[in-house]
C-alpha cells in the first residue's frame, strides 16, 4: 500500500466497522465522500449516526484520510432517497 488511502480501502474499513451497512465511496486519495445505509441508525439522530461512523474509523480520521464528507440514513430513509 502506498500510504494513500483509496476509496475501496475506506469502504472496506467503514463496512468492517458496521457490518451491517451498504457504503459507497468516492474520492481521490485526499478527499472522500461516503454515502453510509444501516439500520444501525435506527433510532439514533445524525449526530450519533456520524458517531457510529468515526468511531468504525477510528484513528484514520486522524492521519490517512484528510478530508471525508459523508452522509448517513437507516434504510427507510434511503428507500425515500431513490
Amino acid at each position: 500500500m502506498s500510504g494513500i488511502m483509496q476509496a475501496d480501502e475506506l469502504k472496506k474499513i467503514i463496512e468492517d466497522g458496521i457490518p451491517s451497512a451498504q457504503v459507497t465511496v468516492q474520492g481521490d486519495g485526499d478527499h472522500f465522500e461516503a454515502t453510509i445505509v444501516s439500520p444501525e441508525f435506527e433510532g439514533r439522530n445524525k449526530v450519533q449516526q456520524h458517531q457510529i461512523v468515526y468511531a468504525a474509523l477510528g484513528d484514520l480520521m486522524q492521519g490517512a484520510v484528510h478530508a471525508l464528507s459523508f452522509r448517513t440514513f437507516t434504510p427507510e430513509d434511503w428507500s425515500k432517497q431513490l
